[in-house]
Order: C-alpha cells, then structure tokens, then sequence
C-alpha cells in the first residue's frame, strides 16, 4: 500500500491539534475512521509516530514526519490551486502578437480591462509587421495575432475591424489647408514615406506616388516621428494615428475608399488555454463593439 494524501492530512491534523476527538472535527470525519487511517500510516512506515496511545506527543520519527508532511501538503494545495486557476483562466500565460500600430492604439484598453479581471494571467506582447504574425502563429509561437492579412491554414480567424486610409502630415503642411477636397493627385509633388501598411492600397492613381518614394519608414512610432519633422507625408489607417498628436492630421481622400481590414487570427480553440480563450474572447467583444 502507497502513503495518500489523506494520510498525510490525517496525521496533520492529529499532530497539531494533539487529540484524534478534535482532529476528526477538524477533518469531518469520525474519531474511529481518523484512528484507522492513522494506524495505516504508521503500518506502512513500521514504526509509532507518537509516544502515547492518546495521541498528545510525537515520536521522534513523527516530528521529521510532520515537517516532511507539511511541506508536502503546502506544495500540493498550490498545485491544485495553480490547475484551478488554469482551468477557469484565472492563471497562465498568453501570447499575443499584432501589428506596431494595432499594438499602440486598439490594444492598450482592451488589455487593461482584461487584466483588471484576470489579475493573475500573463500577456506576453510582442509587436512586428503582417507576415511576421502570420509566421509566428504558424510555427505556433503564439496563442493569438492581430495583422492587416486574413485567414491562414489551420488557424482560426476573424475579422475584426476596418478603418480607411488617408494622408498623415504636419498640421502646418500645405496639404492640410484644403484637406476636404484632397485626392491622390495632390500627392505627386511632395515628398512621400513609404510604409508596410500602404502594400494593402489598390487604387492605380497610387502607385506612382509609391514608387516614387525615396523613404520608406515600416515601424509606425518611427514613421510618425519621420512626419512630426517635417521630412514628408504619408498614408495610414486612421486609427494608426494617436490622437494625443495635435501637431498631426489625418485627411480623408475623396477618390479612395481604401481601407485596412485588422484580423484576429487564432490557434485552433482545442490548442488554447482557458486564459487565452479568455483573451480571444476580450478582444473580439472590446474591439468589435
């Protein structure tokens, strides 16, 4: 017969309270069923864990057992808390990866509300261009992907939301005087920054303003500094801008309809853990509301 976890909670419960009467209402169990389960042990181990027949003074063997008994029983209460808090997502770690500017300014809110309901999950947040979460969750390095490319093989995908593409300049840029009546012919004498997300823009009047960049800028926070000093303009989805920019506008082109569709790309659901089935469903419900 093998030493259970019942045996060891048993013997606790009778070493520190010092009588099998109240170790057995301790336990909620009665006094002939703790005396049994206590006998068990001490037939298993082949020697007497207490000195007196009543239970009131450990043996010499019996004090070594108790610290063995309690460290073993503090390790296996936090191991059954720490699977209890897997399984209903209140522990774990979850990998998320997106897009620079999906990262900076859809996310932040999302994740805060989040974690002030799952204050024990871990997000590991890491920031790159479409195909490198498209990478990423292929070689199943993350949980979740947020990125301009749609559905891939064997991962779950969902779209989450569009928003259009305009000019990004300076406040003070000629372009913004006339910002209501703007169209990609304004573009072809000034100086435009390429980036990564302008690849998604099919309009033909846009593609001689892109293959006349001479700079082309892929992180967002870079590029928007690249603006701010006056060195060009570019196009982003509205939402790639912060709005706490006030020397920045975004203009509306009215020969476009471009747009940039963000997905939400995931493992398959049996692949998840709860916490990160928790965040998939944080983020579809915060961002596509």
């Amino acid at each position: 017969m093998s030493i259970k976890i019942e045996m060891l909670r048993c013997f606790l419960a009778v070493a520190e309270s010092g009588s099998l009467a109240e170790a057995s209402g301790r336990l909620g169990r009665t006094p002939s069923a703790v005396s049994m389960m206590l006998k068990q042990f001490e037939d298993h181990i082949g020697a007497p864990l207490f000195e007196t027949s009543r239970k009131s003074k450990l043996s010499p063997l019996g004090v070594q057992v108790l610290a063995e008994a309690r460290r073993e029983l503090a390790h296996f209460d936090r191991t059954v808390a720490m699977i209890e808090g897997l399984s209903k997502a209140e522990q774990g770690l979850v990998r998320l990866v997106a897009t620079p500017s999906v990262a900076q300014m859809i996310l932040p809110p999302v994740i805060r509300r989040f974690l002030d309901t799952h204050e024990n999950v871990q997000i590991d947040l890491r920031d790159m261009d479409s195909q490198s979460v498209h990478h990423e969750m292929r070689a199943e390095r993350a949980d979740i992907g947020l990125a301009g490319i749609g559905p891939m093989s064997g991962v779950d995908a969902l779209p989450l939301f569009r928003d259009p593409f305009g000019v990004v300049c300076r406040a003070d840029h000629a372009l913004s005087r006339d910002w209501d009546r703007l169209t990609w012919a304004d573009l072809r004498d000034v100086s435009y920054i390429a980036n990564g997300l302008c690849d998604q823009i099919r309009d033909p009047d846009f593609r001689p303003i892109r293959a006349a960049a001479k700079l082309s800028v892929h992180n967002t926070a870079s590029l928007l500094g690249v603006v701010r000093e006056g060195i060009g303009v570019t196009v982003l989805p509205k939402l790639a801008v912060p709005p706490e920019f006030a020397d920045l506008v975004f203009l509306p082109l009215l020969d476009s309809t471009a747009q940039r569709e963000v997905w939400m790309l995931s493992q398959p659901a049996a692949m998840l853990t709860p916490a990160a089935r928790a965040l998939r469903d944080a983020l579809r419900s915060g961002i596509c509301s």
